[in-house]
């Protein structure tokens, strides 16, 4: 007997701005850019690209594009793509930065 089990799809659990919002989050707080860029086309494709691309005014090719493995898409561009996705970027103060500067 064999078990057939279905490839895991994180699009298929992003269904509420809450659960969006929390993956981003995870995605931005590791430190390889490809896991974030990788979280935002999870969502994209969660929302729907074609709307995802007109609601950030890119065409849907450019966001296939800036969203691809490899890809360094320039900072409007994340940031077009994020307001289009209802989230904002927020910078907060890491755990341990390890500054030992004493600046504070």
């Amino acid at each position: 007997m064999s078990i057939t089990v279905a490839p895991f799809d994180a699009a298929d659990y992003l269904t509420d701005e809450e659960t969006v919002a929390e993956y981003l989050t995870a995605a931005m707080e590791d430190p390889d850019p490809a896991v974030l860029l990788a979280a935002i086309k999870d969502v994209a494709r969660a929302r729907g690209m074609a709307q995802l691309a007109r609601d950030a005014g890119l065409g849907r090719e450019s966001l296939y594009k800036a969203l691809s493995p490899g890809a360094k898409p320039r900072y409007d561009t994340i940031v077009r793509v994020m307001h289009a996705l209802g989230v904002t970027l927020q910078a907060v103060p890491a755990p341990d930065s390890g500054r030992t500067d004493g600046a504070s």
